[in-house]
């Protein structure tokens, strides 16, 4: 097991292949799926062929970017997994911030401290100039924890998804947090709270 970080409370890692079943028992879960496929369950086969393939992927590329196990320290339990790194689209120094969590891990600040630690291993470790991250519009327990990591909203924008969920109709929303400003925030720091942890940004 290869740890990319610690919290207080949590263990992110490397997926490994005995991570099949976690992440078919996360994805059959239609509250976690709501705001991603509508509720709809991912298929195990995808996972297995296509989806676990796909994390694993990224660490033969290096230790810098990819997806990771969130693990609760006092128990040993598998609560989600995180994900940082750069979209298609962006530089490789924008990395895309996103979790996905069990609902048994909502509502406990998971979500908001690990992305928060993300953040700080980026800018402090990684090289990174500036961190994205997106959900529906609709989606505000993940907005709340993107704006309580420092992040800002920058755009509201449309795009095409292969389901169509209540609300998409209203868009989704990208929110950034720069280095400068990050710096700032570490600065003057605010009083640190814990907020609902959803599904992962869309």
């Amino acid at each position: 097991m290869k740890v990319f970080l610690e919290t207080e409370r949590l263990v992110l890692r490397q997926f490994t292949l005995d991570d099949v079943d976690n992440l078919a028992e996360l994805d059959s879960d239609p509250g976690v799926m709501h705001f991603i496929t509508g509720g709809r369950a991912t298929p195990r086969e995808e996972i297995e062929n296509d989806i676990l393939p796909w994390f694993l992927h990224y660490y033969e590329q290096g230790d810098r970017y990819g997806f990771w196990v969130a693990i609760e320290k006092s128990t040993g339990k598998f609560l989600g997994w995180f994900h940082f790194r750069p979209a298609d689209s962006r530089p490789s120094d924008e990395p895309e911030l996103g979790y996905r969590l069990r609902r048994s891990a909502w509502g406990r600040g998971y979500a908001t401290e690990g992305s928060r630690a993300l953040i700080r291993k980026g800018f402090t470790e990684l090289g990174v100039a500036r961190v994205v991250a997106n959900a529906m519009a609709v989606h505000t327990a993940s907005r709340r924890v993107m704006e309580k990591s420092g992040l800002t909203l920058v755009r509201t924008f449309h795009q095409e998804w292969p389901d169509r969920i209540p609300g998409d109709e209203h868009g989704d929303v990208e929110y950034v947090l720069t280095r400068a400003d990050w710096e700032r925030q570490v600065a003057t720091p605010r009083e640190g709270t814990r907020d609902h942890d959803r599904a992962d940004t869309r």
